[in-house]
């Protein structure tokens, strides 16, 4: 089935905050449509609105057909206790919602109710078309093509990272709806999962709405970019891929600009002939008033003529400034500013692993010899699941050796951001949070830190919990400015960030003396950001290039 969703008017905010309205937008089958804006500026919410979860605060939402099936796919896969990896695909791709609505009709049919007929025949074709008959042949084949080899009943909280990383992955290609809406679904994917996708997307008869910061991804797939600019107010569509975005979108900010300034330039123009007219007028009048007594009737009628000239060429002017098109001056964005703090230099070796061998259950890592010295900048690549947070673990002396010994150098001052972003997953507030990773911070200074990396006032209070993916990732970059180190540890530190946030990531990074030790699967960042050492890890061994 070909759909078409249509957006018309939509409105929505957060409490008192806007975060975007008069929204419309028309996603026919084979549209790839690339809904961009900084983190907070509402892409999520519009996700949740097209999917029909959540009500607008004015407009509609409308499929054509009504009967078309969308698919909304959060980026943050919910793990549900107890829930196999099975039950998660049939979940993830609605099998498991029309297999009920089906089981439901189909007591109906028993019951004897009235319409059970026809109610059971559009849940059985509802069914069949999200492709229920045989999702479970399917899914052993996807899950097979990506390395996932573990079985698909085992429960879903017992993988790790990778292999969930790689079930929302199957569960993305196992589903056939008619309308995509994908939110960051390149998170925690490794090369061979995106080059997977983005042959998925490309492919799509189906019409799409795709969230994601990973800026390469956008580059092949995307047909159109939906950019919601909240620091413009602005809602644009911009036909043609990402490319051709960035260079229009540079182009009508300088328009823009240029505009504002002609303009501006032509008001303070105006307003300064007019203030000369008036004192002019003003002069001629206190000059005909001196002079009343003078016998001269000529000269008070040319002085009286004069003023009245120069009231008349100010009244004139004064039309021209009120008549002047306003253009309304561009909005100054905010924009992080971010630097990483440099902690005094370590020894001359930062970290070291000796033999070392981790092992769990049947995945093996090692054995691993790897010196990493003062101010190399090193990046670690692999599949996911080959064990590279392993390695990073290992070499951090986090995690205990089954063989092999592991140590960090002399005066080494970690500073990391993990892929679970896990000092910010605990229940304390954010700003307790803060000042625990980082003792002796006046909790002045800590606001003042979080503020400059967009976490104000609404932010510091609240469970640390309860934030947004991209905003935890932002606290982590915070603590990093708010802290020395000289052993920088990234671990996916693109996941969830906002493209001018990634960009200010890759600035630091090109500044920062330290050493650094990156993992990460953005094409573009592994090119922007410069390394001294590459090193891959492949089904647990390790290997230099």
């Amino acid at each position: 089935m070909t759909a078409t969703l249509v957006a018309k008017d939509l409105a929505a905010g957060h409490g008192e905050r806007s975060l975007f309205t008069a929204l419309d937008l028309v996603v026919a089958p084979g549209d790839v449509v690339g809904l961009v804006g900084v983190n907070g500026a509402g892409k999520s919410t519009l996700l949740r609105l097209l999917a029909g979860l959540d009500a607008p605060e004015q407009g509609e939402v409308r499929l054509s057909p009504p009967t078309a099936a969308v698919g909304h796919l959060p980026q943050e896969p919910e793990r549900r206790p107890g829930e196999t990896v099975r039950q998660f695909l049939a979940r993830r791709t609605g099998v498991a919602a029309a297999q009920t609505a089906m089981d439901d009709a189909a007591q109906g049919l028993v019951a004897g109710a009235p319409g059970a007929d026809d109610a059971y025949a559009a849940a059985l074709e509802r069914w069949l078309h999200l492709g229920g008959a045989d999702l479970d042949e399917r899914a052993e084949e996807v899950a097979g093509s990506l390395g996932l080899t573990i079985g698909l009943d085992l429960p879903m909280t017992a993988l790790s990272g990778g292999q969930a990383a790689r079930a929302s992955l199957a569960s993305l290609l196992l589903s056939r709806y008619d309308v995509f809406l994908l939110d960051e679904p390149t998170n925690d994917l490794d090369l061979d999962g995106l080059q997977r996708l983005e042959s998925f997307v490309t492919g799509l008869r189906a019409g799409a709405v795709v969230v994601s910061h990973d800026r390469e991804f956008l580059t092949r797939t995307v047909t159109k970019v939906l950019e919601l600019d909240l620091a413009q107010r602005q809602i644009t569509l911009y036909g043609g891929g990402y490319t051709s975005y960035l260079e229009e979108r540079r182009t009508a900010r300088r328009h823009a600009r240029d505009e504002y300034e002609e303009y501006a330039d032509r008001k303070a123009a105006l307003e300064t002939r007019a203030r000369t007219q008036r004192a002019w007028m003003d002069k001629g009048v206190k000059n005909a008033r001196r002079k009343a007594a003078d016998s001269d009737k000529i000269g008070r009628k040319f002085r009286s003529e004069a003023s009245e000239k120069q009231a008349a060429k100010a009244r004139q002017t004064q039309r021209m400034i009120e008549r002047l098109e306003v253009v309304e001056e561009p909005r100054k964005e905010w924009e992080l500013r971010m630097e990483i703090a440099a902690a005094p230099r370590s020894g001359a070796v930062a970290a070291t692993l000796r033999a070392a061998e981790v092992r769990r259950g049947d995945f093996r890592l090692g054995p691993v010899s790897l010196q990493i010295d003062w101010a190399d900048r090193v990046a670690v690549t692999g599949p996911n699941g080959s064990g590279k947070s392993t390695l990073l673990a290992a070499l951090l002396g986090r995690l205990p050796l089954d063989a092999g010994h592991a140590a960090l150098g002399s005066g080494v001052v970690v500073g990391e951001i993990d892929q679970a972003r896990a000092l910010f997953q605990a229940a304390d507030t954010l700003l307790d949070a803060f000042c625990a990773a980082a003792p002796g911070t006046e909790p002045a200074d800590v606001r003042t830190l979080l503020a400059k990396f967009g976490l104000g006032a609404r932010h510091v209070l609240r469970p640390a919990t309860t934030l947004s993916p991209g905003e935890r990732t932002r606290a982590a970059l915070a603590l990093l400015q708010g802290r020395g180190v000289n052993l920088l540890v990234l671990d996916e530190p693109t996941n969830h960030l906002d493209l001018p946030a990634i960009e200010q990531l890759e600035s630091a990074l090109d500044s920062y003396a330290g050493t650094l030790l990156l993992v990460t699967h953005d094409r573009r960042m592994l090119d922007a950001v410069r390394v001294t050492r590459r090193v891959e890890v492949t089904e647990g061994r390790v290997l230099e290039h």
